[in-house]
């Protein structure tokens, strides 16, 4: 069984990226492959068809390995929630909550035994496993505990690559320190260097590749050139670092940049729109006059509607909406959208009854039991009949609660009744649906709603699904990495 590992110098320095890259290129060249990450502490999420929790970034190099995502890929997630505390993800299933104190006491063993069980279950069922780890391998205070980086490479015995991201400045010394910081045995398995990000004429870097290569033993096996955001994000610091707007955008969107957002990937489908231009907007900062705002997902929905109260978003945003604004909930941002959130608990962390936006006529009870499972319906709105597929993720059950003066006022937007809310005069949108922006036809129509208020032509609406077009950006983006790396030395 040959194994692939890629481990970085520093958080951000594109493993995930090259990790996908390579899936992508060695599925073309006939190989039967699976990601793998060990432990991924994340909150932007994917449920796999069996119901189970892992991270996007698994999902998506499982899509570029041409397979379906599975909770082995992915065995230990944690989901942060603030107050220095986690969710533990096991297998896809939620399995407690602890501190960043607690968690190697209580999980570690169990963490590593899934390791080793997923590990050996993708062994059976494919030639080859490209495995990423987490952050550095050479954190010296944590290697004793470390889960992702060379405790997995070891036990794979994993041709081992090495990637820097040069845009920062002081790759070599990364480089070296880290390889510096790794016992014999690790260093051993290093098989190569991968510069990544770099921007500018390559024969200005060969002396110092030369000098590296001299220096630690190690083949730079390429220099991958830099990609503008390409790839989902995996925390919200990426967000700091997304694309300027759009010169020729003809809609501006804004997405409430709360504390703890969750699935932001559901905006990516937005951000290839052309005539879309996406903003994050901080609770603290003008919201302005959008076409349209959204409140997405988060890990802590009651902490994050208390911040946007005392920060005075929340004003603004109920301004807007009477104001004939268009706002939309998605998941957690769904339950902020009504009257009451209740966590009688303290699941989130805070027990108590909270007054949500109240802009639609839904009560939230926060459970301890998680919903978490794909989805397949048909829309009411904004155009009926249109197949819409995606995924829940949520603790919270909502039920809608209308005085019978305002029955008419509110439509399911879904023939599932349960999954959202629509106002008569589609202006507050809700819904628990993860990936509703990725169905290519419901997006379209849902923009051509904003576009008319804006006495612009509407957009055609047959459109392919975002699925498809991640496709072409997984293959250009194997392509382009294919270009600059020499896989040889890790295959032979």
């Amino acid at each position: 069984m040959k194994a692939i590992m890629v481990v970085g110098t520093t958080s951000h320095a594109g493993k995930s990226l090259l990790t996908a890259a390579i899936c992508r290129i060695l599925s073309r060249r006939g190989w039967r492959v699976a990601p793998f990450k060990g432990q991924n502490m994340a909150l932007n999420a994917y449920v796999t068809t069996s119901g189970g929790e892992i991270g996007y970034a698994q999902a998506v190099q499982a899509w570029a390995a041409g397979i379906s995502p599975l909770v082995e890929m992915n065995p230990i997630l944690l989901k942060p929630q603030g107050d220095m505390t986690s969710q533990v993800i096991i297998k896809g299933k939620p399995v407690g909550k602890v501190s960043a104190a607690d968690y190697y006491e209580q999980y570690f063993e169990l963490g590593w035994r899934s390791i080793e069980e997923s590990l050996q279950y993708l062994q059976t069922e494919f030639d080859l496993i490209i495995s990423e780890g987490a952050g550095s391998p050479a954190e010296i205070n944590l290697k004793h505990r470390d889960l992702t980086n060379m405790r997995v490479a070891k036990h794979l015995n994993a041709s081992t690559i090495l990637v820097v991201d040069i845009e920062r400045g002081g790759a070599f010394a990364h480089v070296v320190g880290t390889l510096e910081l790794l016992e014999p045995e690790e260093r051993a398995l290093i098989k190569g260097v991968v510069i990544n990000k770099f921007r500018g004429q390559r024969s200005i870097l060969d002396p110092g590749i030369k000098w590296l290569e001299e220096r630690t033993g190690i083949p730079v096996l390429g220099v991958i050139p830099y990609m503008e955001h390409i790839f989902p994000a995996e925390d919200s610091l990426d967000l700091l670092e997304r694309k300027p707007q759009k010169s020729q955008s003809q809609l501006n969107v804004a997405v409430i940049r709360l504390p703890r957002i969750s699935n932001f990937t559901d905006f990516d489908p937005l951000e290839s729109e052309s005539s879309v231009n996406v903003k994050y907007v901080n609770p603290k900062q003008d919201l302005g006059h959008p076409d349209a705002v959204i409140l997405p997902g988060t890990k802590t929905t009651v902490h994050d509607m208390i911040l946007l109260q005392k920060s005075g978003m929340a004003e603004q945003i109920q301004h807007y909406a009477a104001a004939g604004g268009t706002v939309m909930g998605i998941c957690g941002g769904f339950q902020m959208l009504g009257q009451i959130i209740a966590d009688p608990e303290g699941i989130e962390g805070q027990a108590g009854r909270f007054q949500g936006l109240g802009l639609l006529p839904i009560r939230t009870v926060i459970t301890g039991q998680k919903i978490a499972r794909q989805r397949q319906v048909t829309s009411n709105y904004p155009q009926v009949g249109l197949p819409v597929s995606g995924f829940e993720i949520h603790n919270g059950r909502s039920r809608v609660e209308t005085l019978p003066s305002e029955a008419q006022s509110y439509h399911p937007l879904f023939d599932d009744g349960n999954l959202g809310l629509v106002d008569n005069c589609q202006s507050i949108w809700g819904t628990y649906l993860h990936g509703i922006f990725d169905n290519g036809a419901w997006r379209r129509a849902w923009l051509n709603r904003l576009r008319q208020q804006r006495g612009l032509n509407s957009l055609p609406t047959g459109v392919a699904n975002y699925r498809e077009q991640r496709e072409g950006i997984l293959d250009s983006l194997a392509t382009e990495v294919e270009r600059h790396l020499d896989l040889t030395p890790l295959l032979s």
